[in-house]
């Protein structure tokens, strides 16, 4: 199925962090059966509102194919990766 996942990496982590970051991103996604089909790294951007003191943070977007089964394993492993401010899983529509 088709998943829209954007999340925001803590302002603090330097380029090779926040590339860190990415590739575990990646192999959470490709152990769990899943495939990026796009990927837009935004950068460092103002946040709507402040997380835990930080009023920027480094965005990426990702849509991917995902079984439905493992976005709740995607969302754990987000969670609990220090380094990942917020997160966010939305399906899209087939069309």
């Amino acid at each position: 199925m088709p998943y829209e996942l954007v999340y925001i990496v803590r302002p603090t982590v330097d380029e090779q962090a926040l590339a860190t970051v990415n590739e575990r991103v990646d192999r959470f996604i490709a152990n769990n059966g899943g495939e990026i089909t796009r990927r837009e790294d935004w950068g460092k951007r103002r946040l709507a509102y402040p997380i835990t003191k930080f009023t920027e943070g480094f965005y990426s977007v990702l849509q991917l194919n995902l079984p439905p089964t493992a976005v709740r394993e995607i969302e754990r492993s987000l969670k609990l990766t220090e380094e990942v401010l917020r997160y966010l899983v939305v399906r899209l529509d087939a069309d």
